[in-house]
């Protein structure tokens, strides 16, 4: 009896982290049953969409209660890399690989291309060459994760971590508000806008809503896409640490295995590969698929909690245009490459 109170000690201490996560995720929770409610009633959006917009007033409208940040960012983060590698149970690699070494080969080009134009757009604006390849990667990547796996291998400074990253959420966010308009304006198809999507948005989550809010096909494509993209920074960074060598060694960091391949990544992959060769059967697959739109759109709730639009300001306007202006040469790229590839 007497291990008993020292039992029960231990297990709330062991739980006080997830208990902590409880009022962010009740928050998200509510504002993705209103985002779903939204989507059905008002068509024009769908519910990743709406939840996003509704989190994003929050936080700069009401403002962001602290006993809800945990919750917000675990949402924000895990709780959508878990929703994207569950993604993968429900989708057949050869229903969205029909277009084969064609989309390869685009994502390799707009990946390379993307990078160079980037660093000579901020190069022509007058920003340090750091600074300039931190906002190349991050636009031509995977946004923030790839600013940070780079940032050691340069030896760059807070500041320009900082700022590269000030506006990925601002500028991603009315990315993913705008693309889908191309798709009546361009008579695009499902599957181009899905490769469109996947090789312009910036980060994963935005990925998923940009896709996703247009048609469930659109999203699977703009997903695989996607994380290939993200399977490049591994590459990227080895390539920066070799310019930077010696800056390099002389900080001694490394970026970790898990940063150059993200565990979700892997398991989109794997699932992926189960559901394609039909070890996952057919009723996994739709609960799989029902239980990942259902975290999604609470983590879209979480990733609109995540922008501020105050941290603009923080940032100055030829960082700002050469955000502006790459994502623009990326976005055009990838539709000339998509016409030119005869991707449909």
């Amino acid at each position: 009896m007497a291990a008993a109170p020292g039992a029960i000690a231990f297990a709330k201490e062991s739980l006080r982290p997830v208990l902590g996560y409880l009022p962010g995720l009740a928050l998200l929770s509510a504002m993705a049953l209103a985002a779903t409610l939204l989507g059905q009633r008002l068509a024009v959006l769908e519910g990743l969409v709406w939840a996003i917009i509704i989190g994003m007033l929050f936080r700069n409208l009401v403002g962001q209660p602290a006993a809800t940040d945990s919750g917000v960012a675990f949402a924000a983060k895990q709780l959508l890399e878990f929703s994207v590698a569950l993604l993968g149970a429900a989708i057949n690699f050869a229903d969205i690989l029909h277009a084969g070494p064609r989309v390869l080969l685009l994502i390799t080009a707009a990946v390379t291309l993307g990078i160079l134009a980037s660093m000579a757009i901020g190069r022509a604006f007058g920003l340090s060459r750091k600074l300039s390849i931190l906002i190349a990667v991050g636009n031509s990547i995977c946004g923030n994760s790839a600013i940070a796996a780079v940032a050691p291998t340069i030896r760059a400074d807070k500041r320009d971590i900082s700022m590269s990253i000030a506006l990925t959420a601002v500028v991603g966010v009315v990315v993913v508000l705008t693309l889908p308009l191309l798709v009546p304006l361009l008579q695009l198809s499902l599957y181009q806008y899905g490769v469109l999507a996947g090789t312009t948005v910036y980060a994963v989550p935005q990925v998923v809503a940009a896709g996703f809010s247009v048609s469930e096909l659109s999203g699977q494509v703009a997903t695989l896409v996607k994380l290939v993209r993200v399977l490049f920074l591994g590459p990227v960074v080895l390539i920066f640490g070799l310019i930077f060598a010696r800056s390099a060694a002389a900080e001694g960091q490394k970026p970790k295995l898990s940063t150059l391949l993200p565990w979700f990544v892997t398991g989109f992959l794997c699932l992926g590969a189960l559901r394609s060769l039909a070890i996952i059967p057919d009723a996994v697959s739709v609960d799989a698929k029902w239980a990942s739109s259902l975290l999604m759109v609470v983590s879209m709730a979480g990733l609109g909690m995540g922008v501020d639009i105050a941290a603009v300001r923080s940032v100055g306007p030829r960082i700002f245009a050469t955000v502006v202006l790459s994502i623009l040469f990326l976005g055009t790229l990838s539709l000339g490459l998509i016409r030119l590839l005869g991707i449909a």
